[in-house]
């Protein structure tokens, strides 16, 4: 007897939480196997589990550690989705974001997070890595047309240069259609207005929250 849709898009949902790469893999194949759409697979699948993750992370429940091994089994189970979107859904242009951690610091696992977070509400991001150099960020953001820039720090002796990409982009005159948040440790809100940033967020929740707000996206 065949499976439903709701059934299969139950388990991938919670082969995502539960960590379980293997039966993403397995549920996904039998899914595409089934003939159900593509997207809702995605949708009502994957991304619905790594909400519920991010949720659970949120709740103190789960530690970032358990939130990349959820984004582990999303990206597989995303690796045979996306091949079978159609080709108006594959194709559509999402909005595109660049993240990094600010030159003179390599703490990365918050800023891991945070990519994960935009990618699971559908934005594009495109990952710089730890310890970039300031005008990295400007760069990268003019050669893909980024609607935002997120930037994180651990370190006080850093957050300075969070300050210098601001006016980076400012001098380079992106700093109208470009958004900057940052976040991290010792970062605060109060800290953000001084140096002009758009937002300041505490966590990768926040983050999406964040985001989405200030360029007005659903």
């Amino acid at each position: 007897m065949a499976v439903s849709k709701e059934e299969l898009l139950k388990r991938l949902s919670d082969g995502v939480v539960d960590m379980e790469e293997d039966d993403v893999i397995a549920a996904c194949q039998e899914y595409v196997a089934a003939g159900y759409p593509a997207f809702d697979g995605i949708m009502g699948g994957l991304v619905d589990g790594m909400n519920r993750a991010s949720q659970l992370y949120e709740d103190e429940e789960y530690y970032v550690t358990d939130v990349l091994l959820c984004s582990d089994a999303m990206y597989e189970g995303l690796n045979i989705l996306r091949p079978h979107l159609p080709s108006d859904e594959a194709g559509k242009e999402k909005i595109k974001g660049v993240i990094g951690v600010v030159e003179g610091d390599t703490h990365d696992i918050g800023k891991n997070l945070v990519k994960i977070m935009m990618e699971t509400a559908g934005f594009e991001m495109v990952d710089l890595g730890r310890d970039v150099p300031l005008q990295r960020f400007v760069d990268k953001a003019r050669e893909v047309n980024a609607s935002f820039v997120c930037m994180a720090t651990l370190m006080t002796t850093t957050m300075g240069g969070m300050g210098t990409v601001i006016e980076l982009l400012t001098a380079a005159g992106m700093r109208e259609e470009v958004k900057v948040i940052i976040g991290g440790g010792p970062i605060s809100q109060k800290f953000a207005d001084i140096i002009g940033a758009d937002g300041y967020s505490p966590n990768a929740v926040e983050a999406v929250k964040l985001i989405k707000g200030l360029l007005n996206v659903a």
